[in-house]
């Protein structure tokens, strides 16, 4: 089934559609609407969505990207907190039984998701066999880093996340080694997830216009990359301890990571048996290094 085009995603609909409803796009919400109809089907596309997939959509907006996935998938769970906004989309939903509304923020807090949407993909997962769990989504800028982290760490996350996204965040997600752009991000998403730039774009796509380029990503997650991890939640957090202060040394941003776990003599132990340069930066360590170090750091951990 082909997808119904997003017809109602220009800015001259947009336009007049905010000014009947006398409201206008809230900046500290991170409102930007994709007016390219081009992009919003090569968005969709990318997503690549089939009849088993529950789509997880996270700012509605008016509606007119979910009623583009409606078709496609099994489910769209789509996640709304501006009331107005949301108002406006239930309108477009009328005839969609498979568009499940929820009106919420997304983050319960920084470093967790509402459950409530949680429990509504779940329930949508459940309906049949075979399901798989998918996000698809213009994400309002300002969540974009806590979604996409707190989604990757969860025991069963989405397969795929395609998503438009500040093009420096996307930068950070497929950085390499060695470069300014390589971080924890960068770690966390490479250690459990193939990421690609689909499409690279510029501020006259959406409207109102951002101060930035955006770009659309998609992420895939790989089941074998995950299975190395022993510990996930430890490994999050020892990641990030480890770009805490990016330009200090390993030697020393490692007992600082450890302080009050591990002595000096252990952490130079560590690095020994690993094989390590205490006098390189983390931002050095590909993934399978920094995998092996936290996992000799875990093992050593009382």
């Amino acid at each position: 089934m082909s997808a119904k085009r997003a017809g109602n995603q220009t800015l001259s609909f947009l336009t007049r559609r905010f000014d009947e409803a006398g409201i206008s796009p809230r900046k500290k919400l991170g409102q930007n609407f994709l007016i390219d109809l081009n992009l919003v089907d090569l968005l969709v596309r990318a997503a690549k969505l089939g009849p088993e997939d529950v789509v997880l959509e996270v700012g509605t907006g008016t509606g007119s990207l979910s009623v583009m996935m409606a078709p496609l998938a099994a489910a769209v769970v789509t996640v709304e907190m501006d009331p107005q906004l949301f108002q406006l989309a239930s309108e477009e939903f009328e005839s969609l039984e498979n568009i499940h509304q929820i009106r919420a923020d997304i983050l319960k807090n920084k470093n967790r998701l509402n459950p409530e949407v949680l429990e509504e993909v779940e329930r949508q997962l459940a309906v049949a066999p075979g399901r798989r769990f998918k996000l698809a989504a213009n994400l309002p800028y300002n969540i974009a880093t806590p979604l996409i982290t707190n989604l990757l760490a969860l025991d069963a996350p989405p397969r795929t996340m395609t998503v438009t996204i500040q093009k420096e965040l996307a930068d950070r997600i497929v950085a390499q080694p060695r470069t300014k752009d390589y971080g924890a991000l960068s770690v966390w998403v490479q250690c459990q997830a193939r990421a690609e730039i689909v499409r690279v774009m510029p501020p006259s796509v959406f409207w109102p216009r951002p101060k930035v380029d955006s770009a659309i990503i998609h992420i895939e997650l790989d089941e074998t990359l995950r299975a190395r991890i022993p510990d996930r939640a430890f490994f999050h957090t020892f990641v990030r301890a480890m770009f805490f202060h990016r330009r200090k040394y390993l030697r020393s941003v490692l007992a600082s990571a450890v302080k009050g776990q591990l002595d000096k003599p252990t952490v130079d132990r560590i690095l020994a048996e690993t094989e390590l340069d205490g006098q390189r930066r983390a931002e050095e360590l590909d993934v399978p290094t920094m995998l092996r170090l936290a996992e000799a750091v875990r093992a050593a951990m009382p």
